[in-house]
């Protein structure tokens, strides 16, 4: 169940920060709503996470699979340019969160 909290938490940040850029420094109220919302439910979520997975790995993967899909919707969505230094980067974010995964030993106390 830690994971899928952990992936609610993510999607969740996602789509508030997404809504960030589009609540216009929150003067458009739709976007800025969806931005308290979508925060306020990561935060929660990433607290359920936090019975079971370690801090240091629950975030590292929650920050890192968020950089990369914040990129990726900034590129479709918002037309951003991506340019090989980002997409360098960002493959070294993901790598570092597979092997977070991969060789994180236990559980939370």
């Amino acid at each position: 169940m830690q994971w899928f909290y952990l992936t609610i938490a993510i999607l969740s940040e996602v789509i508030a920060t997404s809504a960030l850029k589009a609540s216009d420094g929150f003067t458009r109220w739709l976007p800025s709503i969806i931005v308290i919302v979508g925060y306020a439910s990561a935060f929660y979520f990433l607290s359920l996470t936090l019975r079971t997975i370690p801090l240091g790995v629950a975030y590292a993967i929650w920050s890192g699979v968020g950089v990369a899909l914040i990129t990726l919707i900034g590129w479709i969505v918002y037309q951003q340019s991506i340019g090989l230094g980002e997409i360098i980067g960002i493959g070294l974010i993901v790598s570092g969160v597979i092997v977070l995964n991969l060789f994180s030993e236990g559980e939370a106390h």
